[in-house]
């Protein structure tokens, strides 16, 4: 069966969702150590997380990219994610989706939040034929993701690593028993804006 082009995958539960991203290990490890983002992680820059583990692979290379390092999963209030979800804007112009460019450039400085759809990923990071959720937080949003919404943050680069081996071992199956368990989320509130067609 086929994904849906457009849908949220992750792993969550009845209030939390998780979402990936990656660190220079000055920000990840303490983060990780202590459950919330350190007072060095910039709260007035946009930041991106991705419910994919496995779009978060590509991204990080695996936590080998320099300044990616430390590969985090913060768990966050469903409350929260549903929040960023309802005010979100795409973060480029589509023709047939926006009435205008106009039109979208002043809804985009509106918005704290902004969708992008990119390919999801398999386990060899080769694209898949549907696409993988990713959402920028700025100004409210970002302060909100760190200092309200997070329930926890965990080191998962030993993690990112060991599937990583085991990838590159040629244990597909192996490596495919310890991805995070990511499932459809429903039941967010207003649609998501989507690009028509693609």
């Amino acid at each position: 069966m086929t994904a849906p082009q457009h849908e949220i995958r992750a792993l969550h539960t009845d209030t939390t969702v998780t979402v990936y991203q990656a660190y220079r290990p000055a920000i990840g490890l303490p983060a990780a150590r202590d459950g919330r983002f350190p007072s060095a992680w910039k709260r007035d820059r946009m930041t991106w997380i991705k419910p994919s583990f496995l779009w978060m692979m590509y991204r990080c290379g695996w936590g080998t990219k320099e300044g990616q390092e430390t590969v985090l999963a913060v768990e966050i209030t469903r409350e929260g994610f549903a929040w960023a979800l309802e005010g979100a804007e795409l973060s480029h112009y589509v023709r047939g989706v926006h009435p205008d460019r106009a039109t979208w450039q002043r809804d985009l400085r509106r918005s704290p939040t902004r969708v992008q759809w990119d390919p999801e990923r398999d386990l060899h990071l080769n694209p898949l034929p549907y696409r993988s959720l990713q959402l920028g937080l700025s100004g409210e949003a970002a302060r909100r993701y760190a200092d309200e919404w997070t329930v926890s943050v965990r080191d998962v680069t030993p993690l990112a690593h060991e599937i990583h081996g085991l990838v590159r071992a040629g244990d597909t199956e192996g490596a495919a028993r310890l991805l995070p368990a990511e499932t459809p989320l429903a039941g967010l509130g207003a649609p998501l804006p989507v690009p028509a067609g693609r």
